[in-house]
């Protein structure tokens, strides 16, 4: 049985495109294995939905690709859709549970987006300022 998943995750300008397939649990980001992507913070926000999943991803290969947005952002769509392709994967509905009481954003892309630039400001809403006297 080859079965593959795609799935993908979104946090502000970041997507995250996860391929899911069966393996021997390695974690690629843009083809950069885990265990050497920096920055930390980022390495730990990734591993997280693999960590809690616990010995369920030791026959779990996952390659991530990601562009858009910061760091951060990118860590976060990265874990979304990690998540998603596990629970897609291995049709676990315990491991839904775990991943929805430890943080519901790793099941669900986070919709929030920037606001569009406005008229007679700098941004979505900063405004010139008037002065009448």
């Amino acid at each position: 049985m080859a079965e593959v998943i795609n799935i993908s995750g979104k946090r502000k300008e970041a997507v995250a495109r996860a391929v899911v397939s069966e393996g021997t649990g390695k974690l690629r980001v843009n083809n950069v294995p885990i265990e050497v992507f920096t920055p930390e913070i980022a390495r730990l926000k990734i591993m997280e939905p693999m960590t809690l999943a616990g010995d369920k991803v030791a026959k779990v290969d996952v390659a991530v690709k990601v562009q858009g947005g910061g760091f951060m952002g990118q860590a976060e769509a990265t874990r979304t859709a990690i998540a998603k392709g596990l629970v897609d994967f291995l049709k676990d509905e315990e491991l839904e549970k775990i991943f929805k009481q430890y943080d519901r954003s790793l099941l669900i892309s986070d919709p929030r987006r920037k606001l569009p630039k406005k008229p007679l400001g700098r941004g979505a809403r900063k405004k010139r300022q008037k002065s009448y006297r």
